[in-house]
């Protein structure tokens, strides 16, 4: 990146706080690696690339971070990273998916990379700040590519385990309601509000949902739904694409009205 390019009269207040938010979840993901590696203990191939996966999450977390220093000078990535380490806890000694199977758990991953991917291109999209623009479009498809990894070793289980469209669907329905759990919310509350303000779950979604659904254009949700109808089993091509494409579309703009009214509320 061309750190010298920054330019603090283009940065967006409400996209900062998104970037704030993001910084502390990608760099977190080391425990996510921890977690992998014990669900598939005993398959060495995946084990190193959920590894190199990791070391590329914390590139971003770490980019967004510094970036985030450059858009307001008083904010700490650092100490943010270690609030928000203490504030959410993976559960990390397992020996199995709490998807239910490894084929589940790798579907879940793909829908991450998913929302990722067109998160950051959406926020590349939005943002005028010329060094926020280059960060966001380098995550975006560096997480396309962690997608097709992802989806490249659920389809290495998926010979073994044999998932139908439908168990694949409700899996991949399941991970994508809970984007609005307290990883993000955490995150929010973390890295934007002041040390000492209780957290509050409905308080702090809102926030930040409110504010990054709000930059989804109808091409972001092209990528979305196909990557998703790609992941379920379905060509992610035709009248069903269109049709799942725009569906996605209208559902994010009623989520993110609602959102914004819990917002002025709160």
């Amino acid at each position: 990146m061309d750190w010298d390019c920054f330019d603090p009269a283009r940065v967006d207040p409400d996209i900062v706080r998104l970037v704030k938010a993001a910084s502390v979840v990608e760099r977190n993901g080391v425990d996510y690696a921890l977690y992998l590696n014990n669900v598939f203990f005993d398959d060495p191939a995946f084990r190193e690339a959920a590894d190199n996966w990791a070391i590329e999450e914390v590139q971003h977390g770490d980019a967004l971070g510094r970036w985030a220093m450059l858009a307001d000078p008083s904010w700490d990535y650092p100490q943010a990273f270690e609030r928000y380490r203490a504030s959410y806890k993976l559960e990390l000694e397992v020996d199995r998916s709490i998807r239910g199977s490894r084929t589940g758990e790798l579907i879940a991953r793909c829908m991450v990379e998913t929302g990722t991917s067109s998160f950051y291109t959406a926020l590349a999209d939005a943002t005028d700040e010329p060094l926020l623009k280059a960060i966001c479009r380098q995550i975006a498809a560096d997480e396309y590519r962690h997608f097709k990894l992802f989806y490249d070793h659920m389809h290495r289980y998926l010979k073994r385990e044999n998932l139908g469209v439908w168990q694949r669907t409700r899996i991949a329905l399941g991970r994508v309601t809970e984007s609005e759990d307290d990883e993000l919310a955490s995150a929010y509350h973390t890295t934007n509000e002041p040390v000492g303000v209780p957290y509050d779950h409905g308080r702090c979604i809102a926030a930040y949902m409110a504010r990054a659904m709000r930059y989804y254009q109808p091409r972001h949700t092209q990528r979305v739904s196909g990557m998703i109808l790609k992941t379920i089993g379905i060509a992610p091509h035709g009248w069903v694409h269109q049709l799942v494409a725009r569906g996605v579309y209208h559902l994010i703009r009623i989520r993110q009205r609602k959102f914004a009214r819990q917002a002025a509320l709160a």
